[in-house]
């Protein structure tokens, strides 16, 4: 595996005790509940993640010829154990199981996994588990107390139903492309798959609330999310503002644009030696630090909505006089919102990244390892890592589902 070290950033160790990290699954919230994780890609996974995270059990449903596609889904070319980089990242701490969906004479070995869950997960496309004879109805029969999450890209109805629910579409079918980059750009999708993470994130969100619901009245429960009605949740603000407007699109600035509808200084904007970027200030109070004359007439408000591009122009010409951190010694100490703009070698060297202690090394069976990120979430104060990377390859169960040799 072709990999930079950074040996300053230093991943943190899966098995300290020194009351940084949970000492075991069971001191997390979610020990001892069972996941049936049947998605590929990355919404469906990345909530399975989250969840393991936590301290549920997940099983990943795998088929017997290759299993998940993610295995190999490169976003680059590396890999290990011959897996993709992408099914490490999104399927560390797993266990896996392979089985024939359409083979009948496995049912009943997938029957008592069901029977044991807490939750299950999917996102085949609407009507598929249906035609499996595991829709939520077949499967709240096998066990009423289960939480069933099914992701779709567009929800179940109207005439995008079938179509592929993958992220640069979705970005690109709800608008979000126009938010991004500068005016004359065009659209601009973001950078990260932002529509599967957080669609993941929202279907977390609704199971950890059926679960709830259950310790309360006994019951299990459905939720569905898509990545359509994510994306469009991510964007509520401006949406909101639009559909109360006057009708005009957002209109993103000509440079340094880092928002559609908000006014000057808001943006990045290059220097001698780099970037940065300035978030909501007074303009007059930048005019004054930056000894800035071209700035001094804006002292409206309305004049930083109005005369936006001109504003950042003066800005943008007026910031390269002068390196990144010579303005940040100015901006900082006057409590003005301003930040470097770094690259992630830059990032992975920087002590306030370091004292996060956001990577941690994952393990595969054959004892190859993998940097990776850990969960952001704290626990009375402990950080959440996992020692275990990807389950193996699959196999398929040779007896029960109740008594199978689960890949680790």
């Amino acid at each position: 595996m072709n990999q930079t070290s950074y040996t300053s950033a230093k991943p943190a160790s899966p098995d300290r005790t020194n009351g940084e990290s949970p000492e075991s699954a069971a001191d997390l919230p979610l020990s001892g509940l069972l996941v049936l994780d049947f998605s590929q890609f990355l919404a469906g996974p990345a909530a399975a993640l989250r969840l393991a995270d936590l301290g549920a059990q997940v099983i990943k449903i795998e088929r017997p010829d290759g299993g998940d596609l993610t295995r190999q889904l490169y976003i680059s070319n590396l890999e290990l154990d011959g897996d993709s980089t992408l099914f490490h990242t999104i399927n560390r701490n797993k266990r896996s199981i392979a089985i024939n969906l359409k083979d009948k004479s496995q049912l009943p070995d997938l029957k008592a996994l069901i029977e044991r869950a807490d939750v299950l997960i999917q996102n085949f496309r609407p009507g598929i588990m249906e035609r499996l004879g595991l829709g939520y109805e077949a499967v709240k029969k096998i066990n009423p107390r289960i939480v069933y999450g099914s992701i779709t890209g567009y929800g179940t109805e109207g005439p995008w139903r079938d179509k592929p629910g993958q992220d640069l579409l979705v970005q690109s079918l709800s608008g979000l492309g126009w938010l991004s980059g500068d005016a004359e750009q065009g659209p601009v999708p973001v950078g990260v798959a932002v529509a599967d993470i957080l669609t993941g994130a929202h279907l977390v969100q609704g199971i950890l609330a059926c679960l709830v619901r259950r310790g309360i009245t006994g019951e299990g429960g459905r939720v569905d999310v898509s990545l359509l009605e994510s994306t469009l949740d991510l964007q509520f603000e401006f949406m909101t503002t639009f559909l109360n407007g006057d009708g005009s699109p957002p209109r993103r600035a000509a440079i340094g644009s880092a928002s559609a509808y908000l006014s000057a200084p808001y943006g990045i904007y290059r220097t001698s030696d780099g970037f940065i970027a300035i978030a909501m200030n007074p303009i007059e109070r930048l005019a004054d630090l930056l000894d800035c004359e071209a700035l001094r007439p804006y002292v409206d408000p309305t004049t930083w909505f109005d005369h936006r591009d001109t504003i950042k122009q003066h800005l943008w010409d007026h910031l390269q006089t002068r390196n990144t951190a010579a303005w940040l010694e100015i901006l900082e100490p006057a409590d003005i919102w301003c930040a470097d703009v770094l690259t992630l070698p830059q990032l992975l060297e920087h002590d306030g990244f370091k004292a996060l202690q956001m990577l941690q090394e994952v393990k595969t069976g054959s004892g190859a390892t993998l940097t990776t990120t850990r969960c952001p979430i704290r626990i009375d104060g402990k950080r959440l890592t996992a020692s275990l990377a990807r389950p193996r390859s699959v196999s398929t169960p040779k007896k029960s589902a109740t008594n199978t040799q689960l890949q680790r």
